[in-house]
């Protein structure tokens, strides 16, 4: 039996994606939106400080795109 990713480990792997030029970012958007969806939440949480692009209009671009794929994304303070 598989077990299914944490939002915690879904969160990882999207950083792990961005930081190799967005390689599968798709798939593990939904890893993240079933996870949070199990966990009963509805935003995901990320750290300005481990995105590439750390900048508004980075954020707000990611924002964008995770939000088209029905998952709200936030901010945690530095």
């Amino acid at each position: 039996m598989v077990s299914e990713p944490t939002v915690a480990d879904a969160t990882n792997r999207i950083y792990e994606s961005l930081q190799a030029d967005n390689a599968d970012i798709d798939v593990h958007i939904a890893a993240l939106k079933a996870a949070l969806t199990r966990a009963g939440l509805k935003e995901a949480v990320f750290d300005p400080a481990r995105l590439v692009q750390n900048n508004r209009s980075g954020r707000k671009r990611m924002e964008a795109y995770f939000r088209q794929r029905g998952v709200m994304v936030t901010f945690s303070a530095s």
